[in-house]
């Protein structure tokens, strides 16, 4: 039976996700060319037997407009001939590119493919391609007469529901600048990240956050029209327990484990689970949990078959409540920290985790890792690979 197999997987560093930050002169095309071609540079595979590219983005506007994925593969100098297309998925978009690559390998469409992924946030700012947070509105009138809401509020919500206070947010996120800055120091993401111009290394991490110092900062959601209709909100998401704006790229090449072999290269891990699903569009974050639990029962594993879990930090409450509707042990929960340290470059994310949970389950020889991501719109992928 064809298996989908990773050969290797590759981000560029996170950089701050506004002018100045370290790849803020860097085209978004540019710094997703430099990740494929590291890609190919690294397993030596010939482009020109790339079936596919598959690339995530979230805002297609500006210099991310017009098919970013196809612009990217020309410029690292890939063959006329292989075609890239860009998909948006929300925050999982790239996620969802290694889902597609991934399943026409199992399909018999493709034999190799890339997934990958951009977002540059300081460049083509969040909903610049939207016009506005009544954009969608009107057409959905009929379901939700009070309109959606934005992440924010969402994440506030959950808070509130689940009754996550603020102290617990901030120890979490605290939590995740820590991890993430041991694992920095012993070079555990060494094998991950290709440089992006002079950057090397994520310039997202803050190793002397501390809890307490998170305190301090105020809540950036607050809005009249939702302490209203959400009374139960009590104003605990700030800039310190949010995912920073973050510019990146990421990819991945996945092929059948048999052309693997036939050309001579390693895979590094299998697919072994897929799941996409919806939810609450109101509460938005949620579809982390049913999504975890659709991958699971389609092969027939619990939560504690899992060596590690990678639930994208957005926002604190969201790994926190899948945490505790899974029952899942938080010593496995983000390992080497999160989004809220290592940043969340929209589009960019999904490919992000893949090669931060890869690279654990390597050094510590775990074999199941499981990837979910919230997404806009009450959206969720979730990921199960086994290494190999």
């Amino acid at each position: 039976m064809t298996s989908a197999v990773i050969v290797d997987v590759v981000r560029t560093p996170s950089g701050k996700g506004k002018a100045g930050g370290g790849l803020s002169e860097v085209h978004p095309a540019t710094l997703l060319s430099g990740v494929l071609q590291n890609l190919v540079e690294r397993t030596g595979i010939d482009p020109a037997l790339i079936d596919d590219v598959i690339g995530g983005c979230v805002t297609q506007s500006g210099e991310q407009a017009f098919n970013i994925s196809r612009t990217a593969a020309l410029a690292a100098g890939f063959p006329d001939s292989v075609p890239a297309t860009t998909v948006d998925r929300q925050c999982g978009s790239s996620q969802q590119a290694a889902h597609f690559a991934a399943q026409g390998v199992l399909a018999g469409a493709y034999d190799i493919a890339i997934a990958c992924g951009v977002e540059s946030m300081s460049r083509v700012p969040m909903f610049s391609n939207a016009q506005g947070k009544d954009a969608n509105r009107g057409p959905l009138a009929h379901r939700f007469p009070d309109g959606l809401i934005q992440q924010g509020i969402a994440a506030e919500i959950i808070a509130a529901r689940w009754k996550f206070d603020r102290a617990a947010l901030d120890e979490f996120s605290a939590r995740s600048h820590r991890l993430a800055a041991e694992t920095a120091a012993a070079g555990g993401f060494d094998n991950e990240i290709v440089a992006a111009g002079t950057i090397t290394a994520d310039e997202t991490i803050r190793p002397t956050t501390t809890a307490e110092g998170l305190a301090g900062l105020r809540a950036a959601f607050v809005d009249a029209e939702f302490k209203a209709r959400f009374p139960e909100i009590e104003w605990s998401i700030t800039p310190g327990n949010s995912s920073p704006l973050t510019d990146g790229a990421s990819a991945a090449l996945i092929m059948s484990e048999e052309k693997a072999n036939q050309l001579g290269l390693r895979p590094r891990a299998r697919f072994h689970s897929f799941a996409v699903t919806g939810d609450d569009p109101l509460l938005m974050l949620t579809a982390v949990i049913p999504a975890t639990r659709k991958a699971l029962a389609r092969v027939g594993l619990t939560i504690d078959d899992i060596d590690a879990y990678e639930v994208n930090e957005a926002f604190a409450p969201v790994p926190l409540v899948w945490a505790r509707e899974l029952g899942a042990d938080p010593a496995k929960l983000n390992p080497r920290g999160g989004a809220i340290a290592l940043g969340h470059p929209l589009g960019a994310s999904g490919g992000r985790i893949l090669a931060t949970m890869l690279n654990h389950l390597e050094q510590t020889g775990g074999r199941y890792g499981l990837m979910t991501m919230c997404e806009a719109g009450g959206l969720a992928n979730a990921t199960i690979i086994e290494r190999l």
